[in-house]
């Protein structure tokens, strides 16, 4: 069973339940200040489809526990991260759904959450760093796992990234919060050059504790790279080395980590 609900402050304001898939629908209803999308599952521990705007892409996420809690982005300087169209007019429809077999033993991008947000909500995978530029939410760490590879400018949508605040020991962190089995990541670097730097070296550290080295260059395309195949619960970029050029900015549009579920709790 799946129940989503509008609420704010505990009070709900909508809710709905159903076996496999469930939705809400707003004719007319402007969205307030303190409105929040709580999404309940009679059993704990599983991969849900949530969509909970139209300007938001669908995400495949993790929820630990039963409970899964997102905020209707209403501010200004939140929503510069995000479509212009989101959470606007009267007139929504927001969905939660289960996937089939084969989406769940999919071979696909498991670090992909276009509905993460900076504070942990219980939803996976999750990213958060030691540094985000000035707190801005263009710069925020989950922008690097929300699927937009758009890393010819920076700022605001769709040019959203992390950004390190030229901090020299930046690190960033995917957390899928149950294992999963990876073999292969791919970078986009930010590459508006020359107001960009770009990084000549990286170190992907797994949970496991074994870390690889890779290089990398001021290419604008996917930059990827393989590991051997192995079972971790989350990844961490760090020790980035910056390109001995004048510029003291270089980010991460996007990190992408491939693989398959590997718990045994979704009978893979």
């Amino acid at each position: 069973m799946l129940t989503l609900a509008l609420k704010n402050n505990g009070t709900v304001k909508q809710e709905r339940s159903r076996e496999g898939e469930t939705y809400l629908v707003f004719k007319n209803y402007p969205y307030q200040l303190g409105d929040y999308f709580e999404l309940t599952l009679s059993a704990p521990n599983q991969l849900v489809w949530v969509q909970m705007d139209a300007a938001i892409e669908p995400s495949l996420i993790y929820i630990d526990g039963t409970t899964w809690h997102y905020d209707v982005i209403l501010d200004e300087k939140l929503g510069l991260a995000y479509s212009p169209n989101i959470f606007k007019g009267t007139r929504h429809f927001v969905k939660a759904w289960l996937p089939t077999e084969d989406e769940i033993n999919a071979y696909r991008n498991l670090a992909k959450n276009s509905h993460d947000q900076k504070d942990d909500s219980k939803g996976y995978p999750h990213a958060f760093a030691n540094v985000e530029t000035r707190n801005d939410s263009t710069f925020f760490a989950r922008n690097a796992i929300d699927g937009i590879v758009a890393n010819e400018n920076h700022g605001s949508y769709p040019y959203q990234s992390w950004g390190i605040n030229q901090r020299a020991d930046a690190q960033i962190t995917i957390d899928f919060s149950r294992e999963v089995l990876i073999d292969k990541i791919a970078l986009v670097l930010r590459g508006d050059y020359p107001h960009d730097s770009y990084w000549t070296h990286v170190t992907l550290e797994l949970s496991t504790g074994d870390e690889y080295v890779f290089e990398t260059t001021n290419s604008l395309e996917r930059q990827f790279f393989d590991i051997p195949s192995t079972v971790v619960t989350r990844v961490t970029l760090k020790d980035l080395i910056k390109h001995e050029d004048d510029s003291p900015f270089p980010a991460l549009t996007q990190i992408e980590v491939f693989g398959k579920e590997y718990s045994q709790e979704f009978d893979l």
